[in-house]
């Protein structure tokens, strides 16, 4: 038996943490290979809902969505400061994922920041310690800022959403929806000089555009809310997840990294 096959269970545990493998949904194991498929059913019409992956299990009515967003934009539209927001996000209760996550992520860095980062959604060791990009793709993303001479302590960093989707899936539209104005009202509070969306739901949750990263990254777009005083320069960066997975396309990132540093030179 080699050395990789007599790993501890404390290493494998380990491991699987890391992949973001922390729940466990049965204590037996089942074999997908003998059981039935599903009959077949007939072939739903693709909104911009259905087409999302993985579709929101939610059964609350689209009405209730409409009021949990007006709520969360007269809560997040009172607030003046960073610490207010997160305070008036603290006592909404319009978001589904609040009731399944350990901890609120808010944001972390500086409060004066030049840039602003934004994700997608928290994983599972961000939801442990309620702070964004603090599990390996948070790590990646620290080396790529220290690359161009940045430090973490000096951007602001946050997501499309502030509590983690179960099992690490992709936040659905109306849990974005709900977020959305808290991030608004986070980037008009801050007002840096360079927006940069991390990943593809981010950038189209900001940007407006349904291309995926890899044909956005590189150029810019502009940022405008009605509480900005002036638009913001915006682009979109590769996902530190998808980097780990694709470490090919690190050289772009690269690229785009020496990018967002000659344009922070030119404010």
């Amino acid at each position: 038996m080699t050395q990789q096959e007599t790993l501890s269970a404390e290493a494998v545990l380990t491991w699987h943490l890391e992949a973001g493998v922390d729940e466990t949904i049965s204590e037996d194991t089942q074999n997908r290979f003998a059981e039935k498929p599903p009959a077949p059913v007939a072939p739903e019409v693709e909104t911009s809902e259905t087409s999302e992956a993985p579709q929101s299990t939610s059964s609350v009515p689209s009405v209730n969505g409409d009021a949990a967003v007006k709520n969360a934009y007269t809560l997040a539209a009172a607030a003046n400061t960073v610490a207010e927001l997160q305070e008036a996000l603290e006592s909404f209760d319009g978001c589904p994922l609040k009731k399944t996550a350990t901890n609120l992520v808010f944001g972390d860095g500086s409060d004066a920041a030049r840039i602003v980062f934004i994700g997608e959604g928290p994983g599972a060791e961000e939801d442990r310690q309620g702070i964004p990009f603090v599990g390996p793709s948070g790590k990646l993303l620290d080396r790529m800022l220290a690359s161009i001479a940045i430090q973490r302590s000096e951007v602001y960093i946050s997501n499309t959403v502030f509590w983690r989707p179960p099992g690490n899936r992709s936040p659905t539209t109306q849990e974005i929806a709900a977020c959305m104005p808290f991030v608004e009202r986070l980037i008009e509070i801050i007002d840096p000089d360079i927006l940069v969306t991390v990943g593809g739901p981010a950038a189209t949750s900001l940007l407006g555009e349904t291309q995926g990263v890899g044909r956005l990254r590189g150029k810019w777009f502009s940022y405008s809310t009605a509480r900005l005083s002036a638009p913001i320069q915006a682009t979109a960066l590769f996902h530190p997840a998808y980097l780990l997975r694709t470490p090919a396309r690190k050289r772009e990132a690269w690229r785009d990294m020496l990018a967002i540093k000659a344009k922070l030179g030119t404010n």
